[in-house]
């Protein structure tokens, strides 16, 4: 990998993940705190924008880290229209959806690219996104539902999950764009994909409630009996089961899986059954995706802070192994990502995209 410089930036709800990278090595990272009482005080996520730039230059003035010689800057690509994966050169388009938050979601990694933005335009330098959270790649028979009219959406991990294949591929001497994985995300929400031949073709929505139930999450629940359950309940608690206070929190009232693992160890069965429930709901869903890639599976990779579990590692190759191989990667990949993606860029390796500004699939034709 060329000896690039880049700078890569991930707000999240109360600090910004920042890595300064020389080709693979990373020289500095930190994940610099905000004062979530100011943070309030403003309207809008990106009315924080000068707040949070300000801060990450203060922490990079007191570490003394020059960015005059950095090649570019990336950043988290939130607020976009659904998008094929890849490196995106952020442009006005880019930023006018992020600062509206075009697709409906306000979330920090809105703040992403107007960031990276920033910097970019202070030293002359190019800035981009890459695979942002919205990157839509899913075959068409994967989007249809029983109910005419609703459609499903892909809300997934694509940043890490992308990377972490990338970089599995490449640890056997192979190129992604030549191989199929089944790869799962496990963290405070849960992504499981199918990824063929480069293209991430079917995973669930981590937003739309799909899949496994996760710490904050409540996964995929029977139509009929949630509507029972929200029979004389506010919508927006029933919505928020989907992404806040489902999952370990409903149950057990924390989003800690540290916290659940100890409570099982120490004989509390709810624990357990809850722990156990997500984990046997994840096997499903890679089973489901090996359906999807017809068996040809080239490996089973696993990510996400979840996945330092080693009991969690352990019944998900026990039960997934006559698939493919299982492979561990705890923690996840997201700095490396951004960084990695501009470096295939700048290298010539791969061509930046342009963002149109319009969604991927816009339905059907008939």
């Amino acid at each position: 990998m060329s000896e690039y410089k880049i700078l890569t930036i991930n707000p999240g709800s109360t600090s910004t993940k920042i890595g300064l990278f020389e080709g693979e090595k990373c020289l500095f990272a930190e994940n610099v705190a905000h004062d979530a009482a100011v943070l309030k005080e403003y309207a809008t996520i990106s009315d924080q924008l000068p707040y949070r730039r300000d801060t990450i230059n203060e922490l990079l003035e007191k570490n003394n880290i020059d960015l005059s010689d950095v090649d570019a800057f990336v950043g988290r690509g939130g607020g976009l229209m659904a998008m094929e994966g890849g490196v995106y050169g952020v442009d006005e388009t880019i930023l006018d959806h992020a600062r509206r938050g075009a697709n409906g979601v306000q979330h920090p990694a809105n703040l992403g690219s107007q960031l990276a933005n920033e910097f970019a335009a202070k030293f002359g330098k190019p800035a981009f996104v890459v695979n942002p959270p919205d990157t839509d790649e899913l075959c068409d028979l994967a989007r249809v539902t029983g109910v005419k009219g609703v459609y499903r959406n892909v809300h997934l991990h694509a940043l890490n999950l992308k990377e972490t294949a990338i970089r599995h591929a490449a640890s056997e001497g192979k190129k992604y764009e030549d191989c199929n994985y089944i790869v799962c995300h496990i963290g405070g929400g849960i992504s499981v994909s199918a990824h063929q031949k480069g293209k991430m073709i079917d995973g669930n929505d981590i937003v739309g409630g799909e899949g496994p139930m996760a710490p904050t999450r409540c996964g995929a629940v029977p139509v009929a009996e949630l509507l029972r359950y929200a029979k004389d309940k506010d919508l927006k608690e029933v919505k928020s089961l989907c992404t806040r206070t489902g999952g370990f929190v409903s149950h057990l009232g924390t989003a800690d899986a540290r916290e659940v693992t100890a409570l099982a160890a120490s004989g509390n069965k709810t624990a357990e059954r809850v722990w156990n429930a997500m984990i046997y709901q994840i096997i499903k869903y890679i089973g489901s995706m090996a359906t999807v890639l017809k068996g040809e599976v080239d490996g089973i990779l696993l990510g996400g802070g979840m996945v330092h579990s080693e009991d969690l590692v352990n019944q998900i190759t026990e039960a997934c192994k006559w698939i493919a191989p299982v492979y561990a990667y705890p923690g996840e990949f997201e700095l490396e990502a951004m960084a990695a993606g501009a470096i295939r860029v700048l290298s010539g390796e791969e061509e930046a995209k342009v963002y149109t500004g319009k969604p991927r699939w816009a339905g059907f034709e008939d």
